[in-house]
This record gives C-alpha cells, sequence and structure tokens, in this order.
C-alpha cells in the first residue's frame, strides 16, 4: 500500500516531513506528530502552536488530539498553557495513559511535565499586536481562512471585546490545522491541533480535543477533521459525522459536504466557517467548505511537495 498524507489549510509547512516518515516505511502515528509539531513550531502562523492568538486574558491556550484508526485510541490536551507542542502531549496521553483520553488545564500541565516537556513562552510580540488590532472592525473573517466576515463574525469580535474589557488582559482570525496520514502497513491517523478562538473565555476547549467532533479515525471506513467553527462541529458531531458517511459509501467529497450541510442548519448567532476533509483506508482523500477559495494540501510518495487541491463547495 501507498502512504498518503493530507492536511488542511497551511498544513503545508509539515507535510513533507511527514511524508518523508511514511515513505521511509514510518508509522502514520510518528508522520502525524512531527508534521505537527513543524505546524506548532511555525512562528508566521498564529492559529497554533507558539505565536497562537491568546483568551480574553492575553494568555496562549492550546488544544490537540490524535486518533489511531485500527484501535480508535485517542489522546488530547485542551487549555494547555506554557507547553509549545501539545500534538505530543496528547500521543504521550494515548501512549502513557491509556485510562484516559483527554487531560485539560493543570492537570494537561502537570502531565507534560512528568513526562520532561520543556515549557516555553507562547505569546510572540507579533500575536500579541495581532491581538490587540483584531478586535477593530474588519471585513475579515475571525477564523482565520481568508473569507469575507459573516454576520456571526462581527458579532463575535462585539462579544469579545466586552469579555476583553471585563477581563482586563495586558495591554499589548483564530484556525485548526489537521494532518491525516495512512501508512505502508494500512494505519490511519488523525492529529488536530489549534490555538482556538482568539480572546475566547479562558479555558475554552473546542472541537479540536473532542473525539467525534474535531477528530475521528476508524480504519473501517476512514477518518476526518475539522477546522473553523469549532461549536458547530461539537453540535454537528462532525468528523463522526463525516465517517458514517463514508460507512454508507459516500465519497469523501460527498461526506464532508453533507455534514456541512447538516451544520448549516443549526442555529447560531456567532456562525463562521466550518471545514472538513476525509481520508479512506484505500487513499482517496477529500473536503469541502462554505465558501469558495478553500483548499487542502496532499502527498503521495512520489509527490515532490504538497499538491493543493480544492475543497467541494457546500
Amino acid at each position: 500500500m501507498q502512504s498518503v498524507v493530507i492536511g488542511s489549510e497551511r498544513s503545508e509547512v509539515g507535510l513533507p516531513r511527514a511524508m518523508e516518515i511514511l515513505a521511509a516505511g514510518g508509522s502514520a502515528l510518528d508522520a502525524v506528530e512531527a508534521g505537527l509539531i513543524l505546524c506548532e513550531d511555525n512562528l508566521a502562523d498564529h492559529y497554533v502552536g507558539t505565536g497562537g492568538l491568546p483568551n480574553a486574558m492575553g494568555v496562549v491556550e492550546l488544544d490537540a488530539s490524535i486518533m489511531v484508526g485500527s484501535t480508535r485510541q485517542f489522546g488530547a490536551v485542551g487549555a494547555v498553557r506554557s507547553y509549545p507542542n501539545p500534538i505530543s502531549i496528547a500521543r504521550r496521553v494515548l501512549e502513557r495513559l491509556p485510562q484516559h483520553c483527554l487531560l485539560v488545564g493543570e492537570g494537561a500541565e502537570r502531565f507534560a511535565d512528568e513526562n520532561g516537556f520543556q515549557k516555553a513562552e507562547l505569546l510572540t510580540e507579533e500575536a500579541k499586536a495581532i491581538f490587540v488590532s483584531g478586535l477593530k472592525p474588519s471585513t475579515d473573517s475571525v477564523e482565520g481562512e481568508a473569507t469575507p466576515a459573516q454576520q456571526g463574525d462581527a458579532q463575535y469580535r462585539e462579544t469579545a471585546l466586552r469579555l476583553v474589557h471585563r477581563l482586563n488582559p495586558p495591554d499589548g482570525p483564530w484556525g485548526t490545522i489537521d494532518i491525516l496520514a495512512l501508512d505502508r502497513a494500512g494505519e490511519l491517523v488523525v492529529g488536530v491541533s489549534t490555538s482556538g478562538y482568539p480572546w475566547k473565555y479562558p479555558g475554552r476547549v473546542g472541537d479540536s480535543a473532542l473525539p467525534g467532533a474535531g477528530n475521528y479515525a476508524d480504519i473501517r471506513y476512514g477518518g476526518a477533521a475539522c477546522t473553523g467553527r469549532g461549536e458547530l462541529s461539537m453540535r454537528a458531531v462532525g468528523a463522526h459525522t463525516v465517517v458514517s458517511g463514508l460507512a454508507r459509501g459516500l465519497d469523501p467529497d460527498e461526506a464532508c459536504r453533507r455534514m456541512l450541510q447538516d451544520a448549516a442548519t443549526l442555529p447560531d448567532d456567532f456562525r463562521a466557517e466550518l471545514r472538513c476533509l476525509a481520508l479512506t483506508p484505500d487513499g482517496r482523500h477529500g473536503a469541502a467548505a462554505g465558501k469558495a477559495g478553500g483548499y487542502y494540501a496532499v502527498m503521495t510518495e512520489s509527490s515532490t511537495g504538497p499538491e493543493l487541491h480544492p475543497r467541494a463547495m457546500l
């Protein structure tokens, strides 16, 4: 079986490293973690890892998860502060704390310290400047995928501004990265990492850390992951709904599109872009978005670099 790795927008930083591991006969688990680490360490990306946009108190909190398709084992962390690579902590939860799936806040940080992870300052000066200027009126979407703002984006900014003033943060657009990999042995792994909504209430955990919402993998049918408006993905059980569509015989694009159709029926005053992508055990892939311009990246063992594919439209 030929290896395949796919990723959401901005995953191109990590996909070549992931494919390097897969092409050498490495595991999907190693490939997904390594690819997402590079994304988390990319200081130019303000939606994951170091340089992520902070919560309403000016503190960066990170979520991540990883899921193995053959066993449906799941490891995740939420609202982690001061540790730059939450995807690696999530993997350690999966492997070294199998009695649990998800650790959050101080517990996740204690676990990270016990496992030798080093602390670091996550809030960069550039992210801090974006955090402050981003509260001004704008025609850009908050969710970070370069799409025009919807009414929900404006409502979110207004609500966030009131929250920021109430919590009195220090002086001083959100988006998730998904990577899905299929290795030569036929294992399928899905990983997700994010800094979540900017200006979020401290302790907010989004869909990225939740099985079935932002991340799901079942080797019988495929894997899926979501980006964008996480609260909608949680309510629609987005990733699991996509995999259920694959189980019914839908192709990946159509499975993703139908999940977005369902999510679009939910009332949400803070509605913003929601996207998803999927990979099957035989290497087929697809993705969908609510607006034009979305893409996802793909690499196979014969690729010379990430190949960009348009997402299907809702």
